[in-house]
């Protein structure tokens, strides 16, 4: 594990609520010069604790209106077949995240879609085909209170 101290876990924290940040910003906003911002930005993408940068987008704005839930229960547990599931899903727009885990269910993914004909056409076109797939059980949002990747860090 990375060890981070106060300086960069306060880069990280305005990194998550401004991504486009300049490294001038970022550094008047800490009371540091660039050169140091620079250099711990560079050391935190190295070591992996900035995995990457990205924009999130309203979906009602792209005309991505619906969002489902889908638990998955695996016939096959193997690894090999594991790993096959997941590069399926991953292969997949409409899939945004795909989890393993633990209870009723084996892998949870988060679809995002236009609307629910194109969230049937996906089941059908993509799910309905995977001879893997034993159990398939869909919950539809209602709404969306909150919508973030931030994880704000204790210093």
């Amino acid at each position: 594990m990375t060890q981070l101290d106060a300086t960069d876990i306060k880069i990280l924290n305005v990194l998550q609520e401004e991504g486009r940040i300049t490294n001038k910003a970022l550094s008047e906003k800490l009371g540091l010069s660039t050169t140091p911002i620079f250099e711990r930005m560079k050391r935190l993408e190295k070591d992996g604790v900035i995995a990457k940068y990205v924009a999130l987008l309203n979906h009602k704005k792209i005309d991505r209106k619906l969002t489902v839930f889908v638990s998955i229960s695996l016939k096959n547990h193997t690894r090999s077949y594991l790993e096959k599931f997941i590069d399926e899903m991953n292969q997949f727009k409409e899939v945004q995240e795909v989890y393993h885990i633990a209870g009723d269910f084996d892998y949870m993914l988060k679809i995002v879609t236009r609307d629910i004909e194109t969230f049937q056409k996906f089941i059908l076109a993509n799910l309905s085909v995977n001879s893997n797939i034993a159990h398939v059980k869909s919950q539809f949002v209602l709404s969306r209170d909150k919508f973030t990747t931030a994880y704000k860090l204790d210093t």
